[in-house]
């Protein structure tokens, strides 16, 4: 779709309502949000009894803010919850994930049966190698199927997993480890990434230098490579765990029983482990699986992009599906890994029927073209889920007409590492969406957006994202660092949760996500989000990706910089870089105000993303300032930061 034709349908406030055939076999119906908001805490704890407990909770929220606690009195076991349960229903024959690796022809298909011996498996080997309940265990892996197994027999202890994302460097395992205070690591020698080996127990290695409280060190031979050996300490995954008994008899915990903690980005200061504890997480990530997915375990497949060094991969690849009961399909590779075809073929052999991506990865498929799922099956597909930014309306439209035939419903979901589960999203079956839109609030959310002094705002207008209540998956803390929990969280507006993020509330009430605050820049006294001026510059038909950040201007204090990849289509028609950023600056002072003209484009073959598909404007703006640049080791490509460095001077273009 042009740009132009994009603004006109926009314009016209067309709405896209679910279909009668969805909303007569949805699992939300039109009163969930009546009956979750007429007694939330109420809503929630019947949410819970959809678990397994062995000690039934009577208590919902206990809340002393801003730490709460949910369903305290009672006592059950996250990875019965996740495998045992359905086998004993009589669903062990159910494939629990097809897991496809990046080389091709790399697959394996395992059963709930088969997942629960796995997972029992694991459970005698760490027990057999010290660990025990409250302890708590680094894992560095891949996404292969002992990553999963790994995080499930933690969870089957009652020890605490700290999943490091395959991407980090020894420096950022070293400090994770260390905070944690972990005794022990779970890694592989390798695992493979764009058509080659790459190594992960160097790391390990590099990382253990500077933490002696680690006593072992198990190891999955993935690629088959050469790694150093300290013996006593390291011990090989398939010596320990394929000798081990195929059952195991679980231990019941408390609701509060840690169950992980997830690290956040250390650039500004040193990484935050947030705090997840078993039955209100777990309830949070079972519902909002259940109900925004609409997920049918008799017969869905679904398929969730992230890796598990995220919360993504947490809630919505380990512990909401296989809370359950679904099929899944696990990727170990990157998009294009084998082809540019390479997810459409997957979701043709698989028939993937609900597919959770990110916003990066659909424009990445839109630079690429629409050939390639055309050229493939995509039928059984049924339901598209957006995670991790706010997506463009340009590529929710893609994602509608090119992935989903214009027949799947898009549930665009905002949320993060500290919320634990989706926030903010539509309903299929339930709600009327719109294109870039998060709509509302999840049944048992309450959210609101407010001004600078923590007054609501009114339809039409912006401000800060807030939450207004306490939730089950909402976590329970920093790790061992309450006082900075209480200064990140809950400072800004006293007695409510703040986001760091930017919203807008529209005509209707509904709700659309801005980013980060502090992605908010300041141009001659105008308040511009970048995420707008990055939704106009996407929203033209020549650009694939863009990215803005705010650059020091002496004039006008800070000054628009953007950076853009361009499609096929626009790279190939003729026309100069200096004609294309002229009409990129005019096109985004038509849709938005010629005040938000970005001062420069950059137009680079590529920007800087992490291997989850984040783009990292850290970088970028750390370019636009022309200041040093940091640790640029956790890039799918960290040659791309000098590319765009040396392009900064070629495609300047002056404010007019």
């Amino acid at each position: 779709m042009a740009h132009n034709d994009l603004e006109a349908f926009l314009s016209e406030r067309r709405h896209f309502a679910p279909s009668d055939d969805f909303v007569a076999q949805a699992n939300a119906q039109a009163d969930i949000y009546d009956v979750a908001g007429r007694d939330p805490r109420s809503w929630w704890a019947q949410q819970a009894r959809r678990l397994t407990w062995d000690v039934e909770p009577t208590q919902d929220l206990v809340w002393t803010p801003p730490f709460a606690t949910w369903f305290e009195d009672g006592r059950l076991n996250a990875s019965v919850n996740c495998v045992d349960r359905h086998v004993a229903a009589g669903h062990g024959d159910r494939v629990a994930f097809h897991w496809v690796g990046e080389p091709e022809g790399d697959t394996l298909s395992i059963t709930y049966r088969d997942l629960l011996v796995r997972v029992s498996q694991a459970a005698h080997a760490l027990s057999e190698l010290g660990v025990r309940a409250g302890d708590r265990v680094a894992i560095y892996m891949p996404m292969i199927p002992e990553a999963v197994t790994a995080m499930l027999a933690c969870a089957r202890l009652g020890a605490a997993h700290s999943v490091i994302f395959g991407g980090f460097a020894s420096d950022a395992i070293a400090d994770r480890v260390q905070d944690a205070e972990c005794t022990f690591v779970i890694t592989a020698d390798g695992g493979y990434r764009r058509g080659s080996a790459s190594g992960l127990k160097v790391h390990v290695d590099a990382a253990l230098e500077r933490c002696p409280g680690v006593r072992g060190v198990l190891v999955v031979r993935r690629t088959g490579q050469e790694v150093s050996w300290t013996e006593g300490r390291d011990h090989w995954w398939h010596e320990v765990v394929d000798r081990q008994p195929h059952e195991h008899t679980p231990e019941s915990f408390p609701a509060e029983q840690p169950l992980f903690l997830m690290y956040t980005s250390g650039t500004t200061a040193r990484p935050k482990g947030i705090l997840h504890t078993t039955a209100g997480y777990l309830t949070h990530a079972a519902t909002t699986h259940f109900y925004v997915f609409d997920v049918k375990p008799e017969t869905d497949v679904c398929w969730t992009s992230a890796d598990i060094g995220w919360i993504t991969g947490h809630s919505y690849i380990v512990y909401g599906p296989l809370a359950n009961g679904v099929t899944q399909v696990i990727y170990e590779g990157t998009p294009d890994a084998g082809g540019k075809d390479r997810w459409w073929r997957i979701v043709e052999e698989y028939k993937v029927t609900i597919l959770y991506t990110a916003p990066t990865a659909i424009r990445t498929f839109m630079k690429w073209g629409a050939e390639f799922p055309a050229a493939h099956d995509l039928s059984s597909l049924r339901l598209l889920g957006s995670v991790g930014e706010p997506i463009n309306p340009e590529a929710w439209m893609w994602y509608r007409e090119f992935i989903g035939g214009n027949r799947c419903p898009i549930v665009d979901t905002w949320w993060q590492t500290e919320t634990g589960g989706i926030m903010v999203t539509p309903l299929p079956g339930v709600t009327t969406t719109k294109p870039g839109a998060a709509m509302r609030p999840f049944p048992g959310i309450s959210v609101d957006v407010v001004d600078n002094d923590g007054a609501s705002v009114g339809n039409g207008e912006g401000g800060y994202l807030t939450l207004t209540q306490p939730w089950p998956g909402m976590t329970r803390g920093i790790w061992g660092d309450p006082e900075r929990f209480a200064e990140t969280y809950w400072s800004r507006f006293p007695g409510v949760y703040f986001a760091g993020d930017g919203a807008k509330r529209d005509e209707d009430g509904d709700l659309w996500l801005l980013g980060r605050v502090d992605d908010v820049m300041n141009i001659s006294g105008h308040r511009l989000s970048t995420t707008e001026v990055e939704h106009a510059l996407v929203g033209h038909d020549g650009v694939a990706e863009a990215a803005v950040v705010g650059a020091s201007d002496d004039t006008t204090g800070q000054a628009i910089v953007a950076f853009v990849t361009l499609t096929v289509a626009a790279a190939e028609s003729g026309a100069s870089h200096a004609e294309i950023i002229e009409d990129l600056r005019a096109h985004v002072a038509t849709v938005i105000s010629p005040i938000a003209k970005p001062r420069q484009i950059v137009i680079t073959p590529d920007l800087p993303k992490t291997r989850s598909g984040k783009i990292m404007r850290r970088l970028l703006r750390d370019v636009a300032e022309h200041r040093a640049l940091g640790d640029v080791t956790t890039l799918t490509d960290p040659s791309i930061v000098s590319v765009i460095d040396g392009l900064m001077g070629q495609h300047a273009a002056d404010d007019e």
